[in-house]
């Protein structure tokens, strides 16, 4: 990691299950797309074990801060346009811990 770039944790969700699993499989397509788009590097990403009775996906990313506002701009207009309260955003205070000698 560089001082030029943050990581950022994203996640979504579908606890409530205002979406379908179409509707759900769409939202997280158009995320997918948006951090792909923005992202300097993606260090990897999660989801839900199918059989779970919700459904939740998390990213891990390297961003430039200035994609990061309109990565935000982006997420946020998704996550209205699905009727989700929120989308998170978590930047990561990462600290490096070597190896004792």
């Amino acid at each position: 990691m560089d001082d030029t770039t943050q990581t950022v944790y994203i996640s979504i969700g579908n606890s409530d299950d205002k979406l379908t699993q179409n509707l759900w499989a769409h939202f997280y397509a158009l995320v997918e797309y948006h951090i792909r788009d923005h992202a300097q590097q993606i260090h990897g990403r999660w989801q839900s074990v199918p059989s779970d009775p919700w459904q939740n996906a998390c990213w891990c990313i390297q961003i430039a801060p200035m994609h990061a506002e309109e990565l935000r701009r982006k997420l946020a207009r998704e996550a209205k346009a699905f009727r989700q309260d929120s989308i998170a955003w978590a930047v990561a205070n990462t600290e490096f811990l070597g190896a004792e000698s």
